[in-house]
């Protein structure tokens, strides 16, 4: 017998990208959307009918939550009593798994995972006629899986799921849900989107001292990246001396001194907090 996977939230944004890569996959799906959007969106894009969740919990072997992260502790809390002892339970973040939202049970498998997007530099990404920034459609991208509770065993089948929903994969990595936690919303949302929004602003103050529009997202655009590639060592080279001192004094005009402390354990726990 085939896997049996209960999507819920497979109407939403993600729950439709993962419902599509399920597609044709070795698993029995059952779709859980409850709004009338989502149902809709399912059946008009994919010929996809949602089921209620008392039909797609039954014998269910793992449980998706495609759902936001404010929605998770309380959608877990109603379906835990409906699962029968072994059922993995798998969400698509570490925030709510990270701020102790899932229910006491140690029957149950924890399972995480997280797609990283295309990198900058794939080709992929930018194909004509298939441009996928996003990651799951054409352009490869890699995974990373954490095993909150459950045996390497679970932790093979959840890694296999994940390398399904997320396809197509480049690489696959296993980490701690605390690590996870470090990648997002530590690394990804609080220091890359933070800065990449404050280069944005920076953009529009150019704009608005007189350099026109086009030309400064040009600029910015291009050099971020050629000093990318650069920089994250995709290609071999060096900065010019003008470059480098630009760095050394826009550093702290920039950044606090103690910026690195986003990545203190009190402070993800807190950034967390405010997410879920």
């Amino acid at each position: 017998m085939s896997t049996r996977i209960a999507l819920f939230g497979a109407g939403g944004k993600m729950g439709v990208r993962l419902s599509k890569n399920l597609m044709g996959s070795p698993y029995t799906v059952r779709h859980v959307e409850p709004g009338a959007v989502g149902r809709q969106r399912l059946q008009d894009e994919l010929g996809i009918t949602a089921v209620s969740a008392d039909v797609a919990l039954d014998g269910v072997d793992v449980v998706i939550l495609a759902v936001p992260d404010t929605l998770i502790g309380k959608l877990a809390a109603e379906i835990a009593p409906l699962l029968q002892p072994g059922t993995m339970v798998m969400t698509l973040d570490a925030a709510a798994p990270f701020a102790g939202h899932l229910p006491e049970r140690k029957d149950l498998v924890y399972f995480v995972a997280h797609p990283c997007h295309p990198t900058i530099f794939s080709p992929e990404v930018h194909k004509p006629g298939a441009v996928d920034y996003f990651g799951g459609v054409s352009a490869p991208q890699s995974v990373v899986s954490a095993l909150m509770q459950g045996t390497d065993e679970d932790f093979a089948l959840g890694e296999t799921i994940a390398r399904t929903i997320y396809q197509p994969i480049l690489r696959s990595y296993r980490v701690t849900v605390e690590q996870m936690a470090l990648l997002e919303p530590g690394l990804s949302e609080t220091v890359c989107a933070t800065l990449l929004d404050v280069m944005r602003e920076a953009m529009d103050e150019v704009v608005s001292r007189g350099v026109p529009a086009d030309c400064a997202r040009d600029f910015l655009l291009g050099h971020m990246t050629i000093l990318s590639a650069v920089i994250f060592k995709q290609i071999p080279g060096q900065f010019s001396d003008a470059c480098n001192k630009a760095i050394t004094f826009g550093k702290p005009r920039l950044m606090r001194d103690d910026w690195l402390k986003v990545f203190d354990r009190d402070e993800i726990t807190e950034s967390i907090r405010r997410i879920t």
